[in-house]
């Protein structure tokens, strides 16, 4: 069994590979393809013809597109995601950064969404035709049909300009993080100020989490309450719930421990695929509320059409929703015995 999931394995990081590979070539002749002056951009304000010139070799945008994507092929084999034309920073330092906020957004989103839609899910279930249950279902069908971007408005309307009561947009505030500097540890912000006792920018980071956590979490809210109800529905029906019950074990004890054991194992795939979803929604959800990760960082390149950050953000998403896909299908084939590698 382990050499069969070895081989799997390898099997399925070859295929990746092949995935990776006809994303970069699909988006970096789509890139090059529509009109831009990237030489122009290169130079910035007033450029001299001499200068434009130079930065067209430097580019090599003076070469056949064919050759240019070998040029980017090599030194993408070398870890040189190359230069972004608009912040002049290589694009590999620029996509860290982006990626930390991006990436502890997503994970306080799962988070919120696994508490929430478990609870939900199993009370749903337990309630099963209640008021309780119709409000929870329309709660995730809502969560799972409302656009991201009206959600995250409302919240903001209602959360920052009638109640005031917690921050518009950023990461942190300017003030805050000018009184007491932050020491970038890891790139998250919570886990940083924690470990360096910094409580003033904790706070103000977890503040300034809230709003884009839970404008993200809604579409898997929705997904995992309606996939943890209808497991929980089935497993409830099952004689040994009803030899727990007979046996007198507490309620709680029932559905938390006994039930919801067997039905969470749908659940948690449904977690790591909309893992994988929530990277690309995150995108929308950080320009509504300017928070500074891939979406923001994605936005400004395509305005602009810097193809090297546009390319890089590519591969940064083609990369991570690969291997989230496999580490849920790994997930699954330890969890249920009878799927067949």
């Amino acid at each position: 069994m382990a050499r069969r999931f070895g081989e799997y394995i390898v099997y399925r990081l070859v295929l990746a590979l092949f995935v990776i590979l006809g994303v970069v070539t699909i988006v970096f002749f789509i890139s090059r393809v529509i009109p831009s002056d990237p030489a122009g951009l290169w130079v910035g304000a007033h450029p001299t013809k001499e200068a434009i010139e130079k930065a067209t070799e430097e580019l090599h945008l003076n070469e056949p597109l064919i050759k240019q994507y070998f040029y980017y092929l090599s030194s993408l084999l070398h870890g040189d995601l190359g230069v972004s034309i608009r912040t002049h920073n290589p694009v590999a330092h620029d996509l860290k950064s982006a990626f930390t906020a991006t990436f502890e957004l997503i994970l306080a989103a799962e988070l919120v969404a696994m508490v929430v839609g478990v609870i939900l899910g199993v009370y749903s279930a337990v309630k099963k035709d209640s008021w309780l249950d119709n409000l929870s279902r329309v709660f995730a069908i809502s969560g799972v049909s409302l656009p991201t971007f009206w959600f995250g408005m409302i919240l903001q309307l209602v959360f920052f300009k009638y109640l005031g009561v917690l921050p518009l947009a950023g990461r942190v505030d300017s003030v805050v993080i000018l009184e007491n500097p932050l020491e970038i540890i890891t790139g998250f912000y919570l886990l940083d100020s924690l470990i360096t006792g910094n409580i003033a920018i904790f706070i103000d980071a977890l503040k300034h989490l809230i709003l884009p956590a839970i404008t993200l979490a809604m579409y898997p809210i929705g997904l995992i309450t309606r996939q943890v109800r209808s497991m929980m529905i089935e497993v409830l029906q099952e004689n040994y719930i009803r030899t727990a019950w007979a046996y007198g074990i507490p309620p709680k004890r029932v559905y938390f421990k006994y039930a919801l054991k067997n039905a969470i194992a749908p659940a948690l795939i449904t977690v790591g695929l909309s893992f994988a979803y929530t990277l690309i929604g995150a995108f929308l959800v950080e320009l509504i509320f300017n928070w500074p990760g891939l979406g923001r960082y994605a936005a400004y390149s395509i305005l602009s059409m810097d193809y090297p950050a546009i390319l890089g953000v590519t591969i940064i998403a083609a990369v991570t929703y690969v291997f989230i896909n496999l580490f849920v299908d790994l997930i699954q084939v330890y969890l249920d015995p009878r799927i067949e590698l």
